[in-house]
């Protein structure tokens, strides 16, 4: 198929692109893999021959450049995976290679996104778009390391910081999106500038605030504006009503600049309170640090004795690539430069035959809003996978630090400014771990037999820092169908300064002069279904008491309780919540696959019910309407593919820096809007989890992990229980604590 675009304003750039078998794909091994370093060096040589030859862009940058995954029906076709278990797959198509490439023409600082394809072995431009104004691509790490130089050159910066006792190579700072803020024009590539101190070389720079916050551009690398965040005045515990006067117990606390909106721009960047300098006191986190700090006061712990992970054997797991099998599991591992680590094409070999389960799993949003409402404040709500891409922030792991035990690692590469490749040797661990007994029974009759059986589980896992907050991604294969995706949070909180008379209704006081401020983290995990096939329903299950009263015919002892099934048959109807009372709780069903004993459908049930969470900020403020997704804890939408590939991915839009929150035709609460049918069809569900996080001085000076599970558990979906042939445990290494211990014989036999 030949497809040509035109960008507005650029003659010739009309390209014509064609189809090509998989021969012509040097290095290819799988549809989906990423790709490779010298792939994105290639195609940036392309793209910049092209702009050369075709264009009048003088410089661009290079923003993202990744792989364009081909349809998904091609891509089963030439796994040979059916559309629907138990019949023949269907025949394979050609594959064409896909990029797609974001840059900036950086004198302008215009926006454009390209397509390009491996033809013959060498990457085409074909369709080149400018992006309409204000519509902006992901900032790029160099963007936000470029953040710290900006403010450290500027000699206003410079003054203010040394007001306070700081020197500009003790400026530390933060890059964040801007958020939203309407007094900036659409067109500037703009970051805000959290500041901070570092007074040593290894010194948490979290532990001192600097009062103010700068705005910068990116593009012309100057500082364009400088916010004063006001402070509360008096001191207690604070309860907050309707006017601008914050109560605490005993005192009045009135936010010092007397409204929460900001400044016109015009104004006079000038302080509205008492400057506040920034903690001097270290609080330090790496032991080295401590020991010199407390001297004999610290000491590590010498009671923990070793605890090894050992596989004399090796693993059991096999890679192909990127792809991998273990036991009766088999699935596609890809590292994205935005949603981290993305699973495709998991499968389950059950007794011969191979039933999809999944087409892809993975993180496909995520917002945090602060909840202190005077301005500056309001712009950190940070969209950390849209804004800056998880995988850009991934950590090179390490060998019985992260992950323990028999390791395999997966890289992962992206583009940098100039279009060579960043790589990150070792991006995604993939290892297996003991995880308790998986099932176990005893006959307690005279005679009878005891029989545990202990269960492995396989676990593929990123950890993504970005500035202060860490982020784990730990997704969990089990022996008994069940997938699982844990989210850990740790870290440093991101802290302000606050004064000894302030009051501090809106954070806590987690050490003297830090205000770690009341935040949360919200999670769409998307989730692309092929239970037995594309030809998917989801049902909403209510468990409910019977309504008949006790005493009555139907409910004589009074204890009743039944399911009432629900499929949801309209995307006007994809928005749901969450029913406490009910117990509710969601099921992937294929309607046209039935289990033979129960004949019910066959499906997987969603298990979130740890990580609901409502967003707390208003319905219509600034992060709400950004952040759609956050309105509802389940959307289920239909499935559309576009000549770009995938288009329901990203619910809070494909390029998310600056949005307004506009009710575009890119963001999820439009794609609920519409009439299409959602029985037996190709779906897409998207799941919202999060915390609220009250912090604690037990979370500082970093925090212990907090976990967020979600669990996808076959329902009706097996004859009966898959993990009967998983051996019993039988570990010959473990043996009695101590000496005078009594030892047994393995209950298995």
């Amino acid at each position: 198929m030949a497809t040509s675009a035109t960008v507005e304003g650029v003659p010739g750039t009309a390209t014509s692109i064609q189809s090509t078998t998989k021969a012509n794909l040097p290095g290819f091994k799988h549809p989906l893999d990423p790709l490779t370093p010298d792939e994105i060096v290639a195609i940036s040589l392309s793209v910049r021959k092209y702009i050369a030859a075709k264009t009048s862009i003088k410089a661009i940058r290079f923003i993202t450049n990744y792989l364009l995954p081909p349809p998904k029906k091609d891509v089963l076709a030439y796994l040979g995976i059916p559309l629907s278990t138990g019949e023949a797959p269907v025949p394979v198509k050609e594959i064409v290679r896909q990029a797609e490439v974001d840059f900036i023409d950086v004198v302008l600082g215009d926006s454009y996104n390209a397509i390009l394809s491996l033809i013959n072995g060498a990457w085409e431009v074909g369709p080149v778009e400018k992006l309409p104004e204000g519509i902006q691509p992901q900032i790029s790490v160099e963007e936000l390391l470029m953040c710290e130089d900006i403010i450290r050159a500027d000699e206003r910066v410079q003054k203010l910081a040394k007001e306070v006792g700081v020197e500009p190579h003790q400026l530390c700072a933060d890059g964040w999106a801007i958020g939203y803020d309407g007094r900036f024009p659409k067109k500037q590539r703009i970051q805000q500038a959290l500041l901070f101190a570092r007074f040593s070389e290894h010194d948490n720079l979290y532990a001192h605030p600097i009062d103010f916050i700068p705005v910068v551009d990116s593009l012309t690398q100057k500082v364009i504006h400088i916010d004063f965040p006001p402070t509360y005045k008096g001191s207690g515990v604070a309860s907050v009503n309707n006017s601008l006067d914050f109560t605490p117990i005993g005192k009045d606390a009135i936010l010092n600049g007397s409204t929460t909106a900001p400044p016109p721009l015009s104004d006079p960047q000038v302080p509205n309170r008492t400057r506040l300098p920034p903690p001097k006191e270290s609080q330090d986190f790496l032991p080295d640090l401590l020991e010199k700090k407390l001297g004999s006061k610290f000491k590590i712990r010498d009671d923990v004795k070793p605890l090894h992970v050992i596989q004399p054997e090796g693993v059991s797991f096999k890679m192909n690539g990127n792809e991998l099998e273990w036991q009766k599991w088999k699935m596609h591992i890809a590292f994205h430069h935005r949603e981290g680590v993305v699973l495709s094409t998991v499968t389950y070999n059950d007794d011969g035959v191979i039933r999809p389960i999944l087409y892809r799993l993975s993180l496909a949003e995520m917002v945090v809003p602060y909840g202190a409402p005077e301005h500056p404040h309001p712009r950190k709500h940070a969209f950390d996978s849209g804004e800056y891409g998880m995988g850009t922030m991934a950590n090179d792991l390490s060998l019985g630090c992260d992950c323990l035990g028999e390791i395999h690692y997966l890289p992962g590469s992206f583009v940098k400014h100039d279009g060579s490749a960043f790589v990150i040797k070792n991006a995604i661990c993939i290892h297996e771990e003991d995880h308790g007994l998986l099932w176990k029974h005893t006959d307690f009759r005279v005679g009878g037999r005891s029989h545990a059986v202990r269960s492995r589980r396989l676990v593929v896992s990123m950890i993504c820092t970005l500035a202060n907050y860490e982020y784990i991604w730990n997704y969990y294969f089990y022996q008994d169908g069940n997938i699982e995706l844990e989210i850990r949070l740790t870290g440093i909180l991101q802290v302000y300064v606050k004064g000894e008379e302030d009051s501090n209704p809106f954070g806590t006081t987690i050490a003297p002069g830090l205000n770690a401020q009341y935040h949360q983290h919200l999670f769409s995990v998307r989730v692309d279904p092929m239970i037995d096939g594309l030809s998917n329903t989801l049902v909403e299950t209510d468990v409910l008491p019977l309504d008949a009263p006790t005493g009555s015919a139907l409910n004589w002892g009074g204890n009743g309780f039944y399911t009432k099934e629900t499929p949801i048959t309209s995307q006007k109807d994809g928005a749901r919540d969450y029913d406490l009372e009910a117990d509710r709780r969601w099921i992937i069903t294929n309607p046209g696959h039935k289990h033979p004993a129960s004949q019910k459908a066959v499906g997987y049930a969603i298990g979130m019910k740890g990580g609901i969470c409502r967003m707390l900020p208003r319905e219509d403020s600034w992060v709400s309407k950004r952040a759609g997704f956050t309105q509802k804890p389940l959307w289920v939408v239909k499935e559309k593919e576009g000549p770009k590939g995938t288009e329901r991915v990203y619910p809070s839009g494909k390029y998310v820096p600056g949005t307004r929150g506009e009710d575009t035709e890119d963001i999820i609460t439009s794609w609920v809007k519409g009439d299409d049918s959602l029985v037996g069809e190709d779906i897409v569900v998207f799941l919202t989890v999060g915390t609220t996080h009250i912090p604690r001085p037990e979370d500082w000076p970093v925090m212990p992990a907090e976990m967020l599970r979600v669990n996808f558990r076959p329902f009706h979906f097996f004859t009966n229980n898959p993990s009967m042939d998983v051996p019993g445990a039988n570990d010959s290494h473990s043996k009695a604590a101590f000496a005078d211990g009594q030892e047994s014989t393995c209950c298995s036999n």
